[in-house]
Order: structure tokens, then C-alpha cells, then sequence
């Protein structure tokens, strides 16, 4: 008899600073799959969700059941109805294929509902209330999590991906998936450890290619080889939930089977990791530069520059509708310039025309909307496909109905009726856009659009522009985060 490995997982970045809530419509736009409808979305994907797939599907004595899964593009607080359905039908999901021999999840471990501060602790403790504490539980988390204790105590290991840009989403999926493979044969107790920090890291200050992240995940990864661990996270936070949680934290996976004193072992290397990071606190901070600053340095950047607008992230929530920056390029008559802008009603007005026709339109939403005579290039559906290892790990991309118009000064404008983040270089090329032919292409994002871009864009700048999801997190008004807390 085979043993039974479930896969399921609640994942949702939820920024509380946002007024719109997520509703239930919202994961069912996005992904809601229950069963086989989980292999056939990710199977061969870039995602964590095949890597697990990959692991348990080559152990001839494991067969992997998964269960449920849902998934919604970032944004504000999860409407309490819309959790409390989720959970139900997630419960009831397991209910159906009980019993099991282990559990692999998938949250975020960043997500906040109307009522439930710590909703991914929240659920992760009921899964484990209903499996028993005999039922090894792995998993994956996104390196934005802001962890909970009760997500760890709920759970046996679990692992976050080690970029961000997040291309590394598969490798961390089979590295959940092989502790739980080594669990079942006995041949590992894992055992895990929080560090929670008194420092919530700059957004802008997450990239883990570049300072201060590369010495960092140098130094864990040393460490975690030096003291045979299991695995060392470093989960950078995601500063715009204010929840108890936020901030930036460690997990240290360790295995009881092959050392007994394991676990004040592992507290010891926590400590010793925590004093690492405090003691160049400074470093994860951040420049914050705005967009006159960066100005003043673009005519000497080889071109196309990729201009993150980390005000107006749509992977942090935002509603990806800002028009701050294409205004302040229009004004200084900078061209060509691409933007992608969410915008229903403007995708609307702009479907009475027909491609080649001039027209005025107005978009985007900045307190005041963005107007400008523009030319109608393209109307389509808005889908388009990944197949690379890109940010997210997404396959299928549907922008909804969509429009590209380009202005009078030369700038070219995509309009979509659905939320889309800026993680596919296809997002242009798959509507035949030409990256290369830009002089600034706008990507609503702060590190996670880089995967995409960085191949065709030699030069990358980061603005602090206005907006739900501004770098300066200091500048929002927290009611719940822990004290003391840096850089606060």
C-alpha cells in the first residue's frame, strides 16, 4: 500500500493599508482548483507546487493526493466571508480524502482576513488539530511571509524560496517535498526554529542578487552547511500588513533522528544569525529615491531603463493604476515610453474604436486622472503564456480584455480589466511589442519584475513614488506591529 501525501495550500500577499478588500470572486478569478486541476495548472510549471509534484511522483511507495487550492493577485484585507468559504472548503476537501500519511502545504505566509490577523497560523493550526500530530506536515513559503509562531508550532519544516526575484520557486517545492519523502522512511524527525527580528527590511532592499541580501544568504547558507542543517530561510517580510507578525525573520530546519540536542542547538544558531543582521541594521534600509533624482540621471543610462514604480506595486497589492511617473515623463517630454496600466473603464471607452483611429481618453487614476489624445494600436483578450522560470512561477497569464493605445507624444499605453503584475517580458512581446525599442519601459514592481526585464534592459532604477505601497514604510500608520522595531 502506497502512503498517502496530500497537497494543498490558502496563498494570498495581503497589503491591510489597501481599502478595497479580496473578495471571494477575487480567488476564483485567480486560481481556485481542487483535485487533478492542481496537476494539470502546474505540472511542469515553474512553481513549488511542481516540484513537489516532481518528488512525490518518482517514489514508487508515496502517491501524491492533491486536494485543494486557491490563489488571488495581492491586494487588500480578505473579506471575512470569503476566508471563512475558502477554509470550509478546504476543510471539507481534506475531509473527503482522510486518511493520510503526510501533508505538503502552500501558503503565502503573508495573509491577513477580517478577523484573522494571522490567517495563514490560523489555518495551518486547524489542519494540524485535524491530521494529529503523528502526520508530518512540510511546506514552502513565499520569502515575503511574515511568520507566526503558530505557523511554525503547526508544522514540521517548512522552507522558503531563496531569490526574489522568486526563480527558485520549483527547487524549494522539491526541497519540501524530499523532507517529507526522507520523514515518512524514517530517516529524518525534522525539527524547525523561528527567529522573529525586531527589523522589517526595505522593500527596496529585498533583492537578493545584489547588497546588502547577497552577503546575507551568504552568511545562513555557511551557516546552515557549517551545522548540517536541514535548511536555513531567511524570510525578508512583507512591511505592508500591519499584523503582530510583520517583519523580517528566520526559520532553522534541523533533524532530531541525527542529533538529539537539536533544538537548543539550532536557538543558539539563531541568535547567532539574529546578530548578524542587527549588526548592519543600516544596510537593509533603503535609499528611497524619487523621481526628479532619478530623472536627472537618465539621459546617461544606456537604454531601455527598466523604471520600477514601488509605489504603485501590483505584486504588493497596489491597484497598478498610478500615473505618476508617465505624466512627470510626458511633462519632460521622455519617449518611447511603455506603461501597463489596470484600467476597466478606460479598456472600455477605448473598445468603441476601431485600431488606427485618434481619440481622447483618460486613464489611470493618481487622485486625478491621466488624459491624453492617443491612437488606438491593438484590442485582445489579454492571454498570453510563460514557459521560462520567471517571478511567481506562473504559466497562464489573462490581462482580461485589453488595450494598447499610444499617445500623442509617442508613449504606448496597455490598458487591462484585470490586475496583472509585471512578471513576463510576454506581456509585451506576446502582443507584438518590442522591448528593446523602448527608451523607459515602467513595471509596476520593485524587485520582481527584474527576471523579466533585466535580459533586454540594461539600466534598472528604483523610484519612491506615492502610493499603498511606498518604500518608506515608516510613513504608514501601524497599529499592530510588534515594538521595538527598526527601522521604525
Amino acid at each position: 500500500m502506497r502512503k498517502r501525501v496530500a497537497l494543498l495550500g490558502i496563498y494570498h500577499e495581503t497589503n491591510t493599508f489597501i481599502e478595497t478588500p479580496t473578495t471571494l470572486d477575487d480567488f476564483k478569478k485567480g486560481y481556485w482548483l481542487a483535485g487533478d486541476a492542481i496537476r494539470t495548472e502546474y505540472e511542469g510549471a515553474h512553481h513549488e507546487i511542481s516540484g513537489v509534484i516532481e518528488v512525490i511522483d518518482s517514489q514508487p511507495d508515496l502517491e501524491l493526493i492533491p486536494v485543494f487550492y486557491v490563489s488571488a493577485t495581492p491586494g487588500g484585507m480578505i473579506q471575512q466571508a470569503a476566508y471563512e468559504s475558502i477554509l470550509a472548503e478546504l476543510m471539507t476537501a481534506i475531509d473527503a480524502v482522510l486518511p493520510l500519511d503526510g501533508c505538503i502545504v502552500v501558503p503565502h505566509g503573508a495573509g491577513v482576513a477580517d478577523s484573522y490577523p494571522d490567517l495563514d497560523g490560523h489555518w495551518l493550526v486547524l489542519l494540524r488539530e485535524k491530521l494529529g500530530n503523528e502526520i508530518p506536515i512540510t511546506g514552502t513559503l513565499d520569502p515575503h511571509a511574515n511568520v507566526s509562531p503558530a505557523m511554525v508550532s503547526a508544522t514540521d519544516a517548512l522552507v522558503a524560496y531563496a531569490t526574489n526575484p522568486h526563480v527558485d520557486q520549483r527547487l524549494t517545492g522539491r526541497i519540501a517535498a524530499e523532507l517529507m519523502v526522507e520523514a515518512l522512511r524514517g530517516n529524518c524527525k525534522p525539527v524547525q526554529h523561528l527567529v522573529q527580528l525586531p527589523i522589517a527590511i526595505s522593500i527596496e532592499q529585498q533583492y537578493t542578487s545584489q547588497e546588502p541580501c547577497r552577503s546575507l544568504y551568504d552568511f545562513v547558507n555557511r551557516t546552515k552547511e557549517q551545522n548540517r542543517l536541514r535548511s536555513a530561510s531567511v524570510l525578508l517580510g512583507f512591511p505592508y500588513a500591519d499584523v503582530p507578525e510583520m517583519g523580517s525573520s528566520f526559520i532553522l530546519v534541523g533533524d532530531e533522528k541525527q542529533n538529539p540536542d537539536v533544538r537548543p542547538q539550532l536557538q543558539k544558531i539563531g541568535q547567532t544569525l539574529s546578530d548578524y543582521i542587527l549588526n548592519r541594521k543600516e544596510d537593509f534600509n533603503g535609499k528611497k529615491t524619487g523621481i526628479a533624482e532619478v530623472f536627472s540621471s537618465l539621459e546617461t543610462l544606456p537604454k531601455p531603463i527598466l523604471m520600477l514604480d514601488m509605489g504603485d506595486n501590483v505584486g504588493g497589492g497596489a491597484p497598478g493604476n498610478s500615473t505618476h511617473l508617465l505624466d512627470y515623463l510626458e511633462d519632460k517630454k521622455t519617449s518611447p515610453v511603455f506603461i501597463c496600466l489596470y484600467d476597466p473603464q478606460a479598456v472600455l471607452e477605448a473598445g468603441r474604436y476601431n485600431p488606427g483611429e485618434s481619440f481622447r481618453l483618460a486613464m489611470g487614476e493618481n487622485g486625478r486622472e491621466f488624459e491624453a489624445d492617443v491612437i488606438l494600436e491593438q484590442l485582445s483578450d489579454g492571454k498570453f503564456t510563460e514557459t521560462t522560470p520567471k517571478h511567481g512561477g506562473f504559466v497562464n497569464y489573462d490581462m482580461g480584455e485589453t488595450a494598447i493605445v499610444k499617445t500623442a507624444k509617442g508613449n504606448t499605453v496597455m490598458l487591462t480589466t484585470r490586475r496583472t503584475p509585471p512578471y513576463s517580458l510576454r506581456q509585451l512581446t506576446a502582443f507584438g511589442l518590442k522591448p528593446e525599442s523602448f527608451a523607459v519601459i515602467i513595471a509596476k514592481g520593485v524587485n520582481a519584475p527584474i527576471a523579466a526585464y533585466a535580459p533586454v534592459c540594461p539600466s534598472i532604477v528604483q523610484v519612491d513614488t506615492p502610493g499603498v505601497t511606498q518604500a518608506d514604510m515608516t510613513l504608514f500608520a501601524y497599529k499592530n506591529r510588534r515594538e521595538p522595531m527598526f527601522p521604525f
